[in-house]
Parts: C-alpha cells; sequence; structure tokens
C-alpha cells in the first residue's frame, strides 16, 4: 500500500504549469509516492502532467475526470490515461439527478457501458463516495444500488473514509464489506475545533487510524491518498503533517 497526495488539496497552486511542477516537487520532497489528478488547471495536458510526475519520481494513479468525458469520449479519455501511465479513472460524485431510488438505476444504465470499455482496457472506473451515499430508504443505501449494479471489476470505490464516519457509518466494516473493491481509499481526519466540526491531518482528529490501517491491510487497497478539501493552515503543511503521522503509524504496525 503506497501513500499519496491527492492533488485537490493543492488545487490553488495546480493551475499554471510552474506551479504544477513545484507542487509536484513539493509533494516528492515530503515523502509521497503516488498523486491523484484533481482539479488541475486546463494547461496541465496528460502528457504535462507525466513528464513532470516523472522528473519528480512520483507516479499519477488516480483521477477524479469528468463525468460527461467518462461518458461521451471514454475511448480518448482511455488514450489520456495511458499516456499519463494511470488505470484507474475517478468519478468525483455522483451528479445530483441520480441521488434518489427513483433515478438511482439510471446511474447503471449510464454509465455500464463506460465501465465495460475501461475495463476492456485493463483499467477500472472508480465511484468516490460523500455522506449521501449512505442515506438509508427503505432500509436500502444508496451505496447497495451502486454495488448491486456493477461488478466489482466494473466499479471499484474510493472509499472516502472521512465522508463514511459523517454519514454515522463503521468506516471499518464499510472496509470489510468493500474489501474487493478498493484500491484507492481517501485519507482525512475529523476533528472538533471550537464546538465546529472541522477536516484535520491525518491522526490529528478523532478517527481510529490504527483500526482503519489495520483494516486496509486485509483488502485489495493498493493506494492510500491524502486528501484535505479544506485546510486551516498552509495546506502543504497539512500534507506533510498526514505524511509524517500517518508513515509513522504504519512502521510502527510494520505494513
Amino acid at each position: 500500500m503506497k501513500t499519496g497526495a491527492q492533488l485537490y488539496t493543492v488545487r490553488l497552486f495546480t493551475q499554471t504549469v510552474p506551479d504544477f511542477r513545484e507542487t509536484m516537487r513539493r509533494v516528492a520532497e515530503i515523502g509521497y509516492e503516488t498523486v491523484q489528478m484533481s482539479a488541475t488547471g486546463s494547461e496541465i495536458t496528460p502528457q504535462i502532467a507525466r513528464e513532470i510526475a516523472d522528473e519528480m519520481g512520483l507516479k499519477i494513479v488516480l483521477t477524479h475526470s469528468d463525468i460527461n468525458r467518462i461518458r461521451k469520449d471514454t475511448e480518448q479519455l482511455i488514450r489520456d490515461h495511458e499516456v499519463m501511465g494511470c488505470k484507474y479513472i475517478g468519478i468525483g460524485s455522483m451528479p445530483e439527478k441520480y441521488r434518489n431510488p427513483d433515478w438511482i438505476r439510471r446511474f447503471a444504465v449510464d454509465f455500464k457501458e463506460p465501465a465495460r470499455m475501461i475495463k476492456e482496457a485493463g483499467m477500472r472506473l472508480m465511484y468516490h463516495n460523500h455522506a449521501f451515499e449512505f442515506e438509508k430508504t427503505g432500509g436500502t443505501y444508496l451505496m447497495d444500488y451502486l454495488l448491486d449494479a456493477f461488478a466489482p471489476d466494473e466499479l471499484g470505490i474510493t472509499l472516502d473514509t472521512y465522508w463514511v464516519q459523517t454519514a454515522g457509518g463503521d468506516v471499518c466494516q464499510w472496509i470489510e464489506r468493500l474489501a474487493d473493491r478498493i484500491p484507492c481509499v481517501h485519507l482525512k481526519d475529523r476533528g472538533i475545533v471550537n464546538g465546529q466540526e472541522v477536516m484535520a491531518p491525518v491522526m490529528e482528529g478523532n478517527m481510529n487510524f490504527p483500526a482503519i490501517l489495520e483494516a486496509l491491510k486485509k483488502t485489495d487497497c493498493e493506494y492510500a491518498l491524502v486528501e484535505q478539501d479544506t485546510c486551516l493552515e498552509n495546506p502543504f503543511v497539512c500534507l506533510e503533517k498526514s505524511w509524517r503521522n500517518w508513515d509513522t503509524g504504519r512502521r510502527r504496525r510494520g505494513s
């Protein structure tokens, strides 16, 4: 399991080629081995991203890709990921129209064919959760509809551990349930500051990351990607704290 940085954390610093290069240099200097491409500027083409990643000794392992490109420009999107050397093509969030039991089945209708094409290319379509997928209707989660509609090799889950806990779910229980679907996971912590919920660097909030780490060892997880949507301090400082804490925890547990 390699540790990576979700570049959404530092999205303000990835909009131009010079800024992207400097950001990737800093990410590598912290110690990260991999990155997820998300919310980067239009100047950052697949070729430029690959060249800079190679220059910095980083591997691009996952994206959050435009939902319309996934549906309507699948072949070119696959080629772009081949250029980047990236086999996981990610959906960042479910479009709002699907987020109810009446329409959720349309998600499978719309994305089955792209999922098939991506699978045949030796890649995997990935779905990133928030909290709403764990809303129950008649005893069934929206997440259940996704799991029932797609085989594990058609749709993986980029399990965002923070959002599972925010939804009131048992993170380790969901890790166990999705053991063959989570080659990539997102890590950020959930803390309280002045009585308000905040996103925090890994192991600086209240989530049980030692237990999460142990649970992930029993899954197909390849990449643990640090993401912090909002930071109370410099996002590079947050990335460094998360790296240090997670890496120390891994070493203590021999993983």
